[in-house]
Parts: C-alpha cells; structure tokens; sequence
C-alpha cells in the first residue's frame, strides 16, 4: 500500500483516491443495498477523505439521540435531495456545510459509488467521493441533528484491534463495525467503509473466531 502521510494540503486529488473512485464506480452492490426499480426518496452522502498525519482521513458525524431516522449512529455527512439540488454532488456537499461547517471551497467531488438502498428508512443513497484539498475546521453545526464531527483516520478504521462485528437484536442482522474517532460506526456506514477498505487496498485481515459482537438493543425494545 502507498505511504499516504507525505500527502500536501492544497494538492489536487491523488492518484490513490481517483483510482478507488474509478474501483468504487464498478464495485458490485450487495443484493440488500440494490434499490428497487422503483419509489424511495433519493439522497447523497459525502465521503470526504483528508490528508492527517496518520494518512488519510474521512469526515464523519455522530447523529444526536431521538431522531427519527438514525439516531444516534455515526454517519457520513448528507441527506435528502432538496429544491435546488440538481446532482447528487450538490446535495452531499450542501448537506456536509450544513451538518458540520466545512467550507466548500476546499472540497474537490471525484467519483461516486453506485446508488445504494436503505430498506428501513427508505432512501436511495448516492455516496460521492471527494478530495478535502483545504481542509477547514468542522464541528456540530446543525445542533438539532448532529452531535460531533470530527476526521477520522482510515488507518484506525483498518486495524484489526478496532473491527468488530455488530448486529441487532431480535432483526436478525449482523454486520462491520469499527471503534474509530471516539464512535462505534456500523449499520449503512460499517458497510460503506468496509467497502471502501477494500477497495482502498486497506483492508487487513480481522476476522477471526475471537472477534468480538456487539450487539445493539433497539430503542424501545423488550430485549434485555
């Protein structure tokens, strides 16, 4: 894997990122994210990956508690589609300067990842990679649904020590998670990173009969 920490603020996009965009385009969706053929309500997220001085780095928020639609999971920035938006480039970007603050002067779009499908809520997500070329400060700025905002380094979403597998009691799903920036990321965005791990050229092995499960008690829920 190339060193990544020699990466210059104010560069264009690296070679590295324009090639997993170019992985991401083609990559195979799994049966449980393919949207239908039709209906949903359509949406974008933005990946936007950094320079730290660990190597890459992506943004990511933490969703406050008692939202009606993911609360309290981490998240990549973004939502729906709203007047205005023409692309989902445009929603993503609009969606990350109002949930975090980060000037969109810095942040070059490069790609996208093919349309993936939320069954429980419904949304046709569009994930949009991009380049932070000046990076900026970010941090809570939509109070109502966001509690933290912070850049997260992909070298701790690699490593093993920090993947676990996550799964939901009584809905019968299980998937990646990570303990990275302080969150536990799974669900829709476990998904998206691993994804992203993979086709990056930074996944390491973790998989083993001691990886720890987390499980997650919906609110409300009966299940002790």
């Amino acid at each position: 894997m190339t060193d990544l920490r020699t990466e210059r603020v104010g560069a264009p996009p690296p070679d590295w990122l324009s090639a997993l965009a170019a992985a991401g385009a083609r990559m195979e969706v799994p049966p449980q994210l393919r949207p239908p053929d039709g209906g949903g309500r359509r949406a974008a997220v933005l990946v936007l990956f950094g320079a730290g001085a660990s190597g890459p780095e992506m943004l990511m928020i933490q969703r406050n508690d008692g939202l009606r639609r993911h609360s309290g999971q981490p998240a990549f920035p973004g939502g729906s589609f709203e007047d205005g938006d023409r692309t989902p480039e445009e929603c993503a970007v609009r969606e990350a300067v109002e949930e975090t603050g980060v000037d969109p002067a810095g942040i070059d779009t490069v790609g996208r990842l093919p349309e993936l499908y939320i069954r429980p809520s419904g949304f046709r997500v569009a994930p949009v990679l991009a380049w932070w070329r000046a990076p900026s400060p970010v941090h809570a700025a939509d109070a109502g649904e966001v509690a933290h905002a912070a850049a997260v380094p992909v070298a701790e979403l690699a490593d093993p020590a920090n993947r676990v597998l996550v799964e939901v009691a009584g809905r019968g799903w299980r998937g990646p998670g990570f303990r990275a920036g302080g969150m536990l990321v799974w669900g829709f965005t476990g998904g998206v990173v691993d994804s992203l791990l993979r086709l990056g050229g930074w996944e390491r092995p973790w998989r083993t009969a001691a990886t720890e499960v987390v499980t997650l008690v919906p609110p409300g829920s009966a299940i002790p």
